[in-house]
């Protein structure tokens, strides 16, 4: 009978895949959809809210923020993205993806709560740092849920729309500092205290609805908990059915499970470094070279707007908007293509293309022909492709690795790539103090140079795993 059982599970564990990838799209992909990408809205609102409220921070008669502890604060931020992505990456390989969603939120929650009661630049970087933690281990749970549960000939076109609602986020974080810091409507002291309320908000709607989805069966079913993954699956496709959809028959699967409850360290590492040191550095790049070009733009946006075209603090929103909007607009439009071109020629399009947008950019920036109206314009224009790029990079770390190790190598992955973007809020918002057009431009060409450099790293290196089953892309290690 153990034989049996054995035998029983193992077919199960190597079934799941084929049956979750011959789903129609259905409402429960909305349901994945919505409550998991929330993450990307809640990200967009706290990295957008920094921006926004960088000039109230500097005039808070509280706070007396300058340019630089404002950078300081936002490099927090990403450093605590990075601890937390690693920890809880470790975590959701091991604990599950579902687990994680709570735990994470739950931080998220507390720490951009707490960000509302700072009283100087300690107490506020320190939640902002933890803040960062909460959403860096969103980030690892939520797109290992999002590759596993949604079926491969869309999972491209997924990933890209939903990382990209981090402007949904942005938007709305734009769109509230308008209100809330109008000095003509409320204290300003105040009203950036009030703009941190927004996303503890909208975090505990996205707890309730988090309780209605489930965990991956394709963990558990390597992680020896086949009857349970058999359990999920029969649930999901009995809600598909329902909505008058008709499931195809699957072929067997000849691969035989060996469950485990872990992934030791040693095997990540060989299997980052001996097994697929190509893919290895091609992610690594990609992830590094966005992060370093969001970051240089986006942290210091407001202060560019406030230092060399004398927009008043309060009214940045208004030049936010737009810039959202081609954020938004990038991956939503582009994002097919990644499926049906492939991925590859889409992410060397569109990583070349931001490069050169930007230099274009930094060069008229520096000659003076911009207002700030024109450079909302170029900054719209260079993100809408720069969007794509940037979720094609979290796309490419979350399905070219194994199943068991897939949360951890996308933490390894943000936070190596975060880690090294973290420094450029910093170091442009020294190069915007300045004052100096020139040394603002030498930020925006380093910036370009690097996603040059990723477009030509992913022609030598660039995987095609479009519509392909992630096991196609990588045999999970229990499979034999």
């Amino acid at each position: 009978m153990g034989g049996s059982a054995i035998a029983g599970n193992a077919h199960i564990a190597t079934a799941i895949p084929r049956r979750l990838d011959r789903l129609p799209w259905s409402r429960f992909h909305w349901l994945v959809v919505v409550a998991l990408g929330i993450t990307w809205i809640l990200d967009g609102l706290e990295v957008t809210l920094a921006g926004s409220v960088a000039g109230a921070l500097r005039e808070s008669p509280v706070l007396q923020f300058s340019a630089s502890d404002v950078g300081f604060a936002n490099s927090a931020y990403l450093i605590g993205a990075v601890t937390g992505a690693l920890f809880f990456g470790w975590l959701t390989d091991r604990w599950g993806r579902k687990r994680l969603f709570s735990i994470t939120l739950a931080l998220y929650l507390l720490a951009t709560l707490g960000t509302a009661f700072t009283w100087d630049l300690t107490s506020f970087a320190l939640m902002r740092f933890l803040t960062g933690a909460g959403i860096g281990g969103e980030y690892s749970a939520i797109n290992s849920a999002i590759q596993e549960l949604i079926p491969a000939r869309r999972r491209g076109w997924t990933d890209l729309v939903i990382n990209g609602s981090f402007w949904v986020g942005a938007a709305l974080a734009s769109g509230a500092s308008i209100l809330l810091l109008d000095p003509d409507v409320i204290d300003p002291e105040y009203g950036w205290r009030i703009s941190f309320f927004g996303g503890a908000a909208i975090g505990l709607v996205v707890l309730w609805l988090r309780r209605f989805l489930p965990e991956s069966p394709r963990w558990l079913a390597t992680h020896g908990r086949a009857h349970e993954a058999e359990r999920v699956i029969e649930a999901i496709e009995r809600r598909v059915e329902a909505e008058g959809h008709r499931l195809a028959p699957i072929q067997p699967s000849e691969a035989h499970v060996r469950p485990r409850r872990s992934t030791p360290m040693s095997e990540v590492f060989t299997t980052l470094f001996r097994d697929y040191p190509k893919r290895t550095f091609y992610c690594l790049v990609l992830m590094a070279a966005q992060a370093f070009f969001y970051n240089a733009v986006f942290f210091t946006y407001a202060m560019m707007l406030t230092d060399f075209y004398a927009v008043p603090s309060a009214d940045v929103g208004y030049y936010i908007l737009p810039f959202a909007a081609g954020n938004v607009l990038g991956p939503l439009l582009l994002g097919r293509l990644f499926d049906s071109w492939g991925r590859r020629p889409m992410i060397m399009l569109t990583y070349t293309v931001s490069g050169l947008l930007l230099a274009a950019t930094g060069l008229a920036f520096q000659a003076e022909l911009l207002t700030a109206t024109t450079q909302t314009l170029c900054w719209s224009i260079t993100f809408f492709f720069a969007s794509a790029a940037a979720s094609a990079a979290y796309l490419t770390a979350a399905e070219n690795f194994p199943l068991e190790m897939r949360a951890l190598a996308i933490a390894i992955f943000y936070a190596l790539g975060t880690l090294l973007g973290a420094v450029s809020p910093w170091i442009f918002s020294l190069l915007i103090e300045s004052g100096s057009r020139d040394q603002v431009l030498i930020g925006y060409l380093s910036g370009a140079a690097l996603m040059l450099i990723a477009a030509v790293v992913t022609l030598a290196y660039g995987v095609a795993a479009e519509r392909k089953p992630l096991e196609e892309v990588a045999r999970p290690l229990s499979w034999r």
